[in-house]
Parts: structure tokens; sequence; C-alpha cells
């Protein structure tokens, strides 16, 4: 489903500030797989993210979604395939806009625009009948504005709307890391339930151990740029913390220092 290949990205070249965020990465991706990704600080993993929506061109390399090659696609032509929720639960919706609205562009995602009447009464009582499954009460309050839920029922929502069209590939860029523990648990969960349900493949970037451990078939760890840990299957299932620490020390030749990670 995805094949990225000799992937380099430099932001400010030549200058005193200049930063190889990627060095030749390559991965491939099988269809229905769910990749953890976990790093320390300036490893890499949110410009990976980045330059497979589209955000960031890179500098050399290839990237292939579903067999196309999006390499030098703007991020708006790779929408139409692709599923994002990102850290903060004030991106990805419209705050200004009702819980059905929000959902609604997010359902007509890759479509022509036309004049035509707004929400029908069969979409919006697909867009309950979605909501329920969030277990949030937000099926009763589709005209409510989205800038009034909290970060927790936000952020739900803007996994729903990732999903809604069933994208090719789901990034998950440290989805959870505004949130309060219970409440990302709840989200963590909801995402289990939703990427099992539609069959979707996911790469999900944590900065929490345990959480990268727990979910998903796969982990890759990253440091410096590079892919220097791939545990995927039974491996992955017996894998605990300290081992995946112990395995990054021999890997990397340096101790994990990310405290944000350590102390999660």
């Amino acid at each position: 489903m995805l094949i990225v290949s000799g992937l380099y990205k430099t932001f400010n070249a030549g200058t005193v500030n200049q930063k190889e965020a990627l060095k030749n990465l390559s991965l491939h991706v099988e269809k229905g797989d769910f990749v953890t990704v976990i790093g320390g600080n300036g490893a890499g993993k949110s410009t990976l993210l980045n330059c497979i929506a589209g955000v960031y061109p890179p500098d050399q390399g290839c990237i292939i979604i579903d067999g196309t090659n999006v390499t030098r696609l703007p991020e708006h032509k790779r929408a139409p395939v692709m599923g994002r929720v990102f850290q903060d639960p004030m991106m990805g919706t419209a705050s200004d806009m009702g819980i059905e609205e929000n959902l609604a562009l997010a359902y007509r995602r890759g479509q022509r625009r036309g004049l035509k009447w707004g929400i029908t009464s069969r979409e919006r009582e697909l867009y309950r009948t979605l909501l329920k499954t969030l277990d949030l009460g937000l099926e009763d309050r589709l005209s409510t504005k989205v800038g009034l839920l909290s970060g927790g029922q936000r952020q739900a929502l803007t996994l729903l709307m990732a999903v809604l069209k069933k994208p090719k590939l789901l990034l998950l860029d440290e989805h959870t890391a505004a949130l309060d523990p219970k409440t990302a648990e709840k989200v963590l969960v909801l995402t289990d339930h939703l990427v099992k349900e539609y069959d979707l493949t996911t790469l999900m970037v944590t900065h929490n151990m345990r959480d990268a451990i727990r979910h998903g078939n796969r982990l890759i760890m990253m440091h410096d740029g590079r892919i220097i840990l791939d545990i995927k299957g039974e491996e992955k299932k017996k894998l605990t913390v300290e081992a995946l620490i112990n395995r990054f020390g021999r890997a990397s030749g340096e101790d994990f220092a990310f405290d944000r990670a350590l102390l999660s």
C-alpha cells in the first residue's frame, strides 16, 4: 500500500541552521498494516508523515501509494486517498461549523462541488449512526458548533472524519498527545476499532512507548532521520519498554534520551 524509497529531506540547507531530517529512508507498508512510529525529538517522525502527506516535498526519493507515484503531487491532490489526524485537536475541523457540517465536508472529500441542496435527511441519519459508534452522545448534537466540544470529543470527531471515505492510508501524528491520559486511552481504543472496522493501512506516530507496543501489528523506531528498528508479529507482542530501550541503545550506539517518552 505504501512504498517509501530513498527519501532525503534537509531543512535550511546551506545555513548554520541546516538540519538533515531524513537520510535515505526506505519503508514498505503492506495493505492493512497498523504501524506505530516512535523515536526521540528530531528523529524525523513528523517529517516522514509530512512528506507522505505532501506537506513537504522530498529532496530525493520516491513515495508510492497503492501503485501510484505521488512524490511530486501537491497535498490537495493526495487528499482523496489519505486521512490524517493531527496532534492539536483544533486542527482537522472547522470550529465555527456544526458537527454535521464538518462531517459533510469530510463525506464530500474528492467530489466535484456543485449547486444543490445541502445535507439530506438520509445523509443526516448516516451521520447519527456513525456518531453513535463514538459513544459520546454527539449523535444528538448534530448542529452544535465543533468549537464548543471538549478536546477528546473533537479529536474523536476528527478521527471519524478522517476514516469516513475509507482512505488508502491513515496518518495519525501524535493524535492523543494533547489529551489527558484517560481521554487519550478512549481515543486510542476508538482508533483500534475504526482501523479494524474499515481495514485501514495506518501509520501512527506516538511519543508513548507503551502505546507504540500495545497498538498495531508493527513498530518502527527512528533515530537521526533513519529507521533503526523494525519489529513486527510475535516479536512485537512480546516486546517490553525496557527491551525496546535496550534495543535502541544497541542499534544507535546511544542512550535513549527522550524524557517525554520515558515518562509516559
